[in-house]
């Protein structure tokens, strides 16, 4: 049972917001509450006494879509006004047959959709001398970092995804564009940047790598421009969700000299061509290991995270032992691993390959995070001794936690930093590193 408006004429209608999923996702619901604050409208940090709802939902796999429900049914018990956007949102049935009672349904990068259902909903009480919006938008991400996005979509066809379903095909912004906002973002005080999206080496492929105005020169969109160009605002540039294309080679040397950081976070998903082929993933893993010693010539320091999918249809024992072969030769800085769950409307589930049983997949899991523990385990032990930069994410009377150059947030290790002077969060500092464990590193500031 829905109840009826509270705001008043005079009174700034309250939103609470619900972001789940990834960080574009996350990009997404900056965007929104950005849009929302210039328009006047609180944010309410409890459903209760809201006046709406909002629920940015993810639908990639069932276990996200089983969470975005949860979120939803939540926040009808404990408002009943709702506004649901995402990735779910992009196949609206189920959310209906659930919660037919929620004010509206819009797809992922929906701005104009959902902000016309809060119209509808709220209509906004704009004062333009008290509804303040700082200039580089509003974020939420800590002051000191940020997701920057430069594309929206995917021209895959990985047979696991949907995601190309969900958000279309490759569209980039101009570099000119994402170059403003890194710019603002930059004074408002970001020391690093995450760059962001489906296929961001893939960047311009779209615009045919167009220039568009920037300064007083023109800059094309494409990968190492772009990337070049974040390089000089002189904060952290961190690129993640790349494919291994041969333009990426190009980047590596500004990682060389310094200007964009030594981290390639790309999903590799496998190493047997078997399986890789099942997924239509590049099934040449033989000279992508060529191409990661070839990397690490170029830059010594770089470091590569990446994610596997382990119980793939049709994935033998023969494959599982050849992944834990490649990942030995990899010595891949930071993996991930995920257990194979088929999604609804996925190619993958039309295959016709045996299904892998859970039992096995958990096995493998097992075996294969085991065998990423001694590899990272080796390599931190290694940078024992070592002088870091460090970002502080946290900090602490005599203890802060940051994060070095291989680490991003959330999704990688943690430097603890002790330090007899107050470290303040942001701050990039030296540390001499005195030990290590799996996963972490643990040092002094110098």
């Amino acid at each position: 049972m829905t109840s009826e408006p509270t705001a008043s004429a005079s009174a700034a209608p309250k939103v609470s917001f619900v972001s789940l999923g990834c960080p574009k996702a996350l990009v997404d619901s900056e965007r929104i509450i950005t849009r929302l604050r210039a328009e006047g409208y609180q944010l309410s940090k409890s459903h209760a006494g809201a006046d709406l709802v909002i629920v940015n939902t993810c639908g990639f796999l069932d276990s996200a879509k089983a969470e975005s429900l949860e979120a939803i049914g939540t926040a009808m018990g404990e408002n009943g006004r709702v506004i649901v956007t995402g990735c779910m949102g992009a196949e609206p049935e189920q959310i209906r047959e659930a919660f037919p009672g929620v004010l509206a349904i819009t797809g992922p990068q929906a701005y104009e959709s959902v902000m016309g259902a809060v119209h509808e909903a709220a209509p906004p009480a704009h004062d333009p001398f008290l509804d303040l919006v700082p200039e580089q938008g509003v974020k939420l991400t800590p002051r000191h970092y940020a997701y920057l996005k430069i594309s929206e979509g995917c021209n895959n066809r990985c047979t696991f995804c949907i995601i190309p379903k969900l958000r279309g095909d490759l569209v980039s912004r101009p570099a000119g564009d994402v170059l403003r906002e890194a710019e603002r973002l930059v004074k408002a005080g970001v020391k690093e940047l995450l760059v962001i999206s489906q296929d961001t080496s893939a960047y311009g492929v779209d615009l045919k790598y167009a220039e568009s105005p920037w300064r007083d020169r023109s800059v094309r969109a494409r990968f190492f421009d772009l990337s070049r160009e974040l390089g000089s605002f002189g904060a952290w540039v961190r690129l993640h969700y790349v494919y291994p294309y041969p333009h990426v080679d190009e980047v590596i040397g500004l990682m060389a000299e310094g200007l964009v950081l030594p981290y390639l976070d790309i999903p590799f998903q496998h190493a047997s061509p078997q399986v890789l082929k099942a997924m239509r993933r590049p099934a040449h893993q033989e000279k992508t290991l060529e191409r990661i010693n070839k990397w690490r010539g170029i830059c010594p320091d770089l470091g590569v995270r990446s994610t596997f999918i382990v119980g793939f249809p049709g994935e033998t024992d023969e494959d599982f032992e050849l992944l834990l072969q490649w990942l030995e030769e990899a010595k891949l800085e930071r993996v991930g691993c995920f257990k194979f769950e088929p999604v609804r409307g996925a190619a993958a589930n039309a295959l016709g390959l045996p299904e892998v049983p859970d039992a096995v997949k958990q096995s493998r899991y097992k075996r294969f995070m085991e065998k990423q523990q001694a590899i990272s385990a080796r390599i931190l032990k290694g940078r024992v001794g070592k002088r870091l930069k460090v970002i502080i994410d946290e900090a602490g009377p005599s203890v802060a936690k940051g994060r070095s150059q291989w680490d991003a947030p959330e999704i990688d290790g943690n430097v603890y930093v002790a330090s007899r002077r107050p470290l303040r969060v942001g701050d990039i500092v030296t540390v001499k590193i005195e030990r290590a464990d799996a996963y972490d590193l643990h040092g002094v500031a110098v």
